[in-house]
């Protein structure tokens, strides 16, 4: 049986990958992700903002719309914060490298086109053998349009294209206009995969004390179903690798990722829950569905039961609508 997959241009074991995660902070933990099974160490991300706070000194980074008020500076992260910062983020590829045999995959989180993505160029050179590029932005101003928020995406990845040799994939958050149209654009500069989805992190109130507070929440298998829902539309239509992140926690959400038509899969929650161990029960019940219905390879299962099978994707996608309207009963 082969479960060998592409994987960025990468020729992994299999498909269920670690994402990223404080894991890659500790070369304990890096280990342990080894033993278990891990294909490749995907490292959390190093941050626009740290490294232009570096590129000028330390000082806080602030665009010019925030700069009309003196509390702006208050609401970015202070260096210290950050448990790498953009030099020991390189070293520490370097020392994975040097810690396990497997390939390191770096991750670069920005918003806009600018100088910071030359650091793509020193994070090859450190020796990742791929980046992530996780473009967060989400619009609050009325006066930008959706072009613009596609505009900058476009204009950072052909930036990082044109600085590295390595392959790039493309973090999306799903809440684009038209994803069929921007994966299109995004394969045309040459991205060697899409990653879906960027998790929205949405803050909570609190009431009583008229405070806005920061809350960040484990994923849960009922995120799946988006990340299911676009891959099977883009499987086969897009000619990009696709890599489902966010609700995988379980062997039978691997198989649904794969059948909808991802490449590979990332786990990242149910490794925080459960320990890096946790990833040689995925890996081990994986294999174990595949040998019970025959399957081969993970090419064989892979996009059956994308879109690319159907005559009339946009009808499908109103009458499956309409139906489930209509499955509720009181």
């Amino acid at each position: 049986m082969n479960m060998q997959v592409d994987y960025l241009g990468l020729k992994l074991a299999h498909p269920i990958v670690p994402g990223a995660s404080p894991f890659c902070d500790n070369l304990d933990q890096v280990r342990r992700l080894e033993d278990a099974g891990a294909p490749a160490i995907v490292m959390h991300s190093l941050f626009e903002e740290q490294i232009l706070q570096e590129a000028t000194a330390h000082e806080l980074y602030r665009e010019p719309a925030e700069e009309s008020f003196s509390e702006a500076a208050s609401f970015f992260p202070k260096p210290q914060e950050f448990v790498l910062g953009p030099e020991q983020y390189l070293e520490q590829i370097g020392r994975i490298k040097a810690a396990v045999n497997l390939p390191v995959i770096a991750s670069l989180n920005g918003s806009h086109p600018g100088g910071w993505v030359n650091y793509a160029k020193l994070i090859e050179q450190a020796g990742a053998a791929a980046l992530e590029l996780n473009v967060y932005f989400l619009p609050s101003d009325p006066a930008v349009t959706g072009a613009e928020v596609d505009w900058r995406l476009i204009e950072v990845v052909r930036s990082v294209k044109a600085a590295v040799k390595i392959p790039v994939a493309v973090k999306l958050s799903p809440f684009y206009s038209s994803l069929p149209q921007l994966a299109a654009q995004l394969h045309d500069l040459g991205a060697d995969g899409l990653i879906m989805f960027n998790r929205f992190y949405q803050p909570d109130f609190d009431v009583e004390n008229l405070e806005v507070r920061a809350r960040l929440e484990l994923s849960t298998p009922a995120e799946l179903q988006m990340r299911l829902h676009w891959t099977a539309i883009l499987a086969g239509r897009v000619p990009i690798p696709l890599i489902v992140s966010g609700g995988v926690h379980g062997p039978v959400d691997v198989v649904k990722a794969i059948m909808a038509g991802a490449n590979a899969v990332q786990v990242v929650s149910c490794l925080l829950k459960h320990g890096p161990g946790y990833l040689a029960t995925l890996l081990r019940e994986f294999r174990q569905f595949m040998e019970e219905q025959d399957y081969r390879s993970v090419e064989q299962m892979r996009g059956s039961l994308s879109l690319k099978h159907c005559p009339n994707p946009d009808a499908f996608e109103r009458t499956n609508y309409l139906r489930t309207l209509q499955m509720w009963r009181a």
